[in-house]
């Protein structure tokens, strides 16, 4: 399978341990499973107990499909429907903009809709909150620049989103401290830090553009 060289990856150690390791330290930086542990944390305030953690492992397993498949083809799908990480990014931005708004103004519906059984399904958690454009773009990066080394990228990948999923696990008990009103005045809080994190994707996307002009 042909792909594009890209000369852009920062970390290409000569041997394959210290790839390996370089490369899950940096896609753990990426999934920031500490920075999304609170948001988490609110997203599944009305999940029960019991339930929360398979939750967590099928957006963990979602998310990890996701960044395989565009380990696998996303280069050349994404070059078939003429997108880019730009588009990729800006559409990110949208989806946790609109997320987070209904974060700091609450709807009976909750923040997923009735439809959603009151729990996350792929949109937030899974993507854009771990499998974000910044880990998408990296994971077909490590391909595209040594194609032959898949196996590892892949593995490192894998071993980034077990500590990713322990730590999102961890984050249960949080839940269960906080209270009522103490999950509603995170949940106002979080939705406004995702306002913020979505507005800069959306401000990097049109910077990025204006920059391929």
């Amino acid at each position: 399978m042909a792909r594009r060289p890209v000369g852009l990856l920062p970390l290409a150690p000569k041997k394959v341990s210290d790839s390996f390791l370089s490369a899950s330290l940096l896609l753990l930086l990426l999934f920031d499973p500490f920075g999304n542990a609170p948001v988490m944390t609110v997203l599944l305030k009305d999940v029960p107990g019991e339930r929360r953690p398979r939750v967590i492992a099928r957006e963990c397993l979602v998310a990890w499909l996701a960044l395989l498949s565009f380990m696998w083809v996303g280069d050349e799908v994404m070059r078939v429907l003429q997108l880019s990480q730009t588009s990729l990014g800006i559409a990110g931005g949208v989806l946790l903009f609109l997320i987070s708004l209904r974060m700091i103004f609450p709807q009976p519906a909750g923040v997923f809709g009735e439809w959603s059984g009151g729990e996350p399904f792929i949109v937030p958690l899974a993507i854009p909150l771990i499998a974000g454009p910044s880990a998408v773009a990296m994971v077909m990066l490590l391909v595209s620049r040594e194609p032959e080394r898949f196996w590892t990228w892949a593995g490192a990948m894998s071993a980034a989103m077990l500590v990713t999923t322990a730590v999102l696990m961890a984050a249960g008990p949080l839940l269960r401290r906080l209270g009522e009103r103490g999950t509603a005045a995170v949940e106002r809080l979080t939705g406004l830090l995702l306002c913020a994190v979505a507005i800069q994707m959306l401000l990097d996307g049109i910077r990025s553009f204006a920059a391929s002009l």
